[in-house]
Order: structure tokens, then sequence, then C-alpha cells
């Protein structure tokens, strides 16, 4: 019999009603925007009279996701950059000729004098007064030599070590470049997110696009170039002496220290010397490596002044804990152990090998690894995409149209029925769309317009199915049962068809690609729904109330 249980229609009713709810705040968009951003400055800033009034202009027990705008709806800038990976192999280079020469110095007998020689970016070519020591060259300057700490470099070095005649020439391996490179990408990328995040942007697009590009998409920011001029600003990094550790974010601190909270330990606090023992300028450098026992760790590198600061701290304040510090937040405070000389020191714990990896991306973000070359530039105005927007509505609104007009005018008070469940249907995607924090695009309200051609399908199979079991002069109650047993797989293998192609184009494809795949997916499944149970659903108790004897399809 046509029947649907009691808690079936409680969950379909329930199901519903959560879409409508997560969707309403979309309706007073500017208001609930209003209130995030008020609400979010009261978090980082303290409270105002002003903020709190702008708070309040949204019901705090109501949910206020909203569906965020893409670049090409609110307007902003965007930037195609290409980061000079190469440079990082120069950097590297340089930093590692002091080793050599010390390494040389101490085979002097052998191998003679030495002399830096120019060469090639990347490349460090050094010359030896005497060939016939060019052995012993070799075996000391490959003693210099470290795992490269990757998951695709397991067993190799990070340097590679030849003799050309009086030459000795010294460059990464290719499973260092490698690794270089992903570090390298990933630095720019939490140095890029960071100083974006920073000035306050709402969703922005930072992603890697090909080996050696970054995609930079703002939305609401007024130029190309003012995007270009955050990202040309420096990170604060330094590194301060620790007073105590807290967990009160309110703890009264004296004078000539501060509050810092922790980036990694959640509502931990640190009490800080405000005078910094060393700054980020003089950091030259910082990798993920091993410690003595074959674990996980980040060593770093200071110039020769931070490193002569470095070292008398250090040498004074055995046992005690020093916090290097990121933009005011924590983001490591390790225990001197020993006297650290020389300029360079190495930080242990149970780092796995990507958190040591991201502790140096971290530790390394005052300033970008390498240069960026800025392919493409553009920004889109306001009004253009308040014109986008409009275009948007008045298709879907065309497109809502027609299609509720053909399904009354074909299947009457069943085809009301499949336009009230379509109505539910765009409910239902805002309101996954804002649960998410999904962005929305131009493309993403192309897939909406074809979800709501779509959307219907299910329900014409249905009707179509239940005109034909009429015709077998079956009672209305068993041809509406048999409409949607029969209709079924139909609908499934249609619509599986188009949820496989919506996630190929999100795998495969980026930005606007997967704003189309994202929406055109997420309107299949409500669509699906809402033909199969709640059109369903209202039919079922329109015949429990009318019982008629024949069906008006």
């Amino acid at each position: 019999m046509l029947q649907i249980e009691t808690w079936k229609r409680a969950l379909i009713w329930a199901l519903v009603v959560a879409g409508l709810v997560l969707a309403a705040p979309n309706l007073f968009y500017n208001r609930v925007e209003t209130h995030n951003d008020a609400v979010k400055s009261i978090e980082t800033s303290g409270a105002t009279a002003e903020l709190e009034a702008q708070a309040a202009g949204w019901p705090a027990w109501l949910p206020s996701n909203l569906v965020n705008l893409g670049l090409d709806l609110r307007g902003g800038a965007h930037l195609l950059a290409e980061v000079r990976v190469a440079d990082v192999y120069q950097s590297r280079m340089e930093s590692l000729w002091p080793e050599v020469r010390d390494a040389l110095r101490e085979a002097r007998d052998e191998v003679g004098t030495i002399r830096l020689q120019d060469s090639d970016p990347g490349t460090l070519r050094v010359r030896i007064s005497n060939p016939d020591g060019m052995a012993r060259a070799l075996e000391a300057v490959r003693a210099l030599a470290q795992p490269v700490v990757s998951l695709t470099g397991a067993g190799a070095t990070d340097i590679e070590v030849a003799g050309e005649g009086s030459d000795l020439i010294v460059q990464l391996s290719e499973a260092e470049r490698q690794a270089s490179d992903d570090r390298t990408m990933q630095q720019s990328l939490e140095i890029i997110r960071r100083r974006i995040d920073e000035v306050g942007t709402r969703e922005p697009t930072i992603q890697r696009q090909g080996a050696d590009r970054i995609l930079i998409e703002v939305p609401g920011l007024g130029s190309a170039d003012e995007l270009k001029a955050i990202i040309g600003t420096t990170a604060q990094l330094t590194f301060q002496a620790v007073e105590s550790r807290t967990t009160n974010p309110n703890e009264q601190v004296g004078v000539g220290t501060e509050l810092v909270p922790s980036m990694t330990e959640d509502g931990v606090y640190y009490v800080l010397e405000q005078a910094p023992v060393v700054t980020g300028e003089e950091l030259t450098d910082s990798q993920p490596s091993y410690d003595q026992n074959g674990r996980p760790a980040v060593t770093f590198r200071f110039n020769p002044s931070g490193a002569r600061k470095f070292g008398d701290y250090t040498a004074q304040n055995i046992g005690s804990p020093f916090a290097i510090v990121l933009d005011n937040e924590v983001i490591s405070a390790p225990v001197i152990q020993s006297h650290i000389s020389g300029g360079s020191g190495i930080i242990t714990g149970n780092f796995t090998i990507e958190e040591s990896t991201n502790l140096a991306v971290l530790l390394r973000a005052g300033a970008l690894p390498a240069g960026m070359e800025f392919l493409e530039e553009r920004t889109i105005g306001p009004q253009l995409g308040q014109d986008s927007i409009d275009a948007g509505k008045l298709a879907t609104s065309v497109a809502f149209a027609l299609v509720l007009v053909f399904m009354f005018a074909t299947y009457g008070l069943f085809g009301l029925f499949a336009n009230i469940a379509l109505i539910l249907n765009i409910a239902l995607i805002m309101g996954v769309l804002s649960l998410i924090g999904a962005t929305l695009t131009l493309p993403g309200i192309a897939g909406i317009v074809l979800t709501v051609g779509m959307a219907v399908d299910a329900n014409v199979l249905v009707f179509e199915r239940i005109r034909e079991e009429m015709k077998s002069a079956r009672g209305p109650a068993r041809a509406i049962e048999l409409g949607y047993e029969k209709a079924l797989s139909a609908i499934i293998d249609a619509n599986l068809t188009t949820i496989i192609t919506a996630t190929i184009l999100y795998v495969m494809g980026s930005g606007p690609v997967r704003g189309f795949a994202i929406t055109l997916g997420l309107g299949i499944v409500t669509s699906v729904f809402t033909a199969i149970w709640v059109t369903r659903l209202l039919i079922v108790m329109w015949f429990d109330r009318r019982r008629p004897k024949t069906l008006e399809i």
C-alpha cells in the first residue's frame, strides 16, 4: 500500500526545515555579514560599543553562515604569480660555502689553498691549488651531505660533489631540488595566506597551480596593485626569552614583558620579554632535518650578528626555554640544552616529517623564499560584480519561472507538488553551500541554473510512469506506488552519471570549474532527495486526505 512510516516523515521534514534555516541568513546578506565581521573583530581586538551594536544586528542563536561571493560576483583582485624556485638553489649554495671552506681548510695539507670561483646559479665551484688532493677534497665535502627530508627522497643526500680538473663542484641533488621546490612553494603559500588573512579579507583563493605558480584571488580588494603591496610586506619573526607560561588570557604582566598566545597549543599563553634576543631579519635559513637519534627535527641558521647574540644568550640560559614568535604567536618554545655557537641550532621534539617541514616553513616565514614574477593581474570592479549577480539572478529567475509554468501546465496538481519540491530544492542547495562555507562564483550560478532544469527530470519520469500504470486499470494508490518503484532505477542511473561527471570536474579542474562542479553535484543530490522523498510525501499526504478514485495527471 501507499504508506510512509511516521519516522521517515519526521526525518524528511526535519531535513527540509534544517535546510531552510541554514539558507535563511542569505536573505539578509548584508546584515548577517556585518554581524559576522563585528563578532570576528570582537574576538581578535576586543569589544567596543559600535562593534557590539553591529553584532546585535543578527540574533546569536540563529545560524550566521553565508554563501561566500567569489571574485567575479563581489569584485576584487586576481594575480597569477610564478615563484622563481631557482633562487633558493643559489641561496642554499651561498649558505653552504662557509661549511665547505672550513671542511677544506682542515684538509689544507693535502688540497692546498682554496679559492671560490664564479659559477652558474645554484652551483658552488671551488678551486684547489693541489689537484692531487682532489680525492681528499671530495671526501671532506661529501661528509657535509645530509639526508633528504621528504617522503619521496628517502635514502638520498642533499648535495652532489664532483671534481673537474682542479675545481670542486657542489650542487643540490635532484631529490633535494624536488624537495626544495615543494618546500619553497609551501612556504610561499603559507606566507601569502598569512599576509592576506592579516588584512581581514573574506574568503581569498590561494592555491598552487602546476609546479611553480600560485593563483591568488581576493574578493573585495580595491586593485591588483593593492594586493601586490600586501604580499610584499614583511612578516614579524622574533626569538624572545620566556619568563613563564599560563592558561589565563588575562594574566597581568610586568613592565617590559608581554603576553603572547601559542599557535600550536590551544589555551596556552607565554609571558615573554618584549625585547627580542634575535629577530627574523637575522635568520638566514631553516630546514627540516634529523636529530642524532634519526628523528625528524628542524635546523636553523643566523647571520654573523644574530649568531653572536644567540650564542651569548644560550650560553647564559642553559635549561631555560626561549620562544620563537611569528606575527605575535608562539610557534615553538624549545628548551636550551647547551651553548649554541656558530649561529646554527636544532629544534627537536616528537615531530613527524610533515610537522618538521611545516615548522621549518613557519621559521622561514619572515620573508618570501624566492622572488615572484606576476604573470597575470586583473582587477574586477564592484559594479562588474553586481552586473554578474544581476545577470545570474535574471537567468535563474527565467529558468525557474519557465519550469514552474511547464510542470503545472503539464501535470496539474502533481506538477504543483513538483514545483514546491523544486523551490525547497533551491533552498536546500543554498543551505548546504552556507553550511560548508562554499564560495559561489558565476559558473556556480550556472550550475544552479542547470540544476533547476534537471531537478524536475525525476518527477517527470515518475509522473509518466504513473500515467502508464493508470492505463493498466490499476487503482490510484497502486499506480502511484508502482510509478515510484519502476522509475527509481532510471532516476538513479541518470543522476549517477551526472554525479560522476561533477566529481571528475572537481578533481581535474580548478577555480571556476570546481565552483560549477560543486553546485552541480550538490544540486543533483538535493534534487533526487526532493523528487523521490519530498514530492512523494506531499502526494501521500494529499492522497490520505482525498482518497480520489482516479488521478488527473
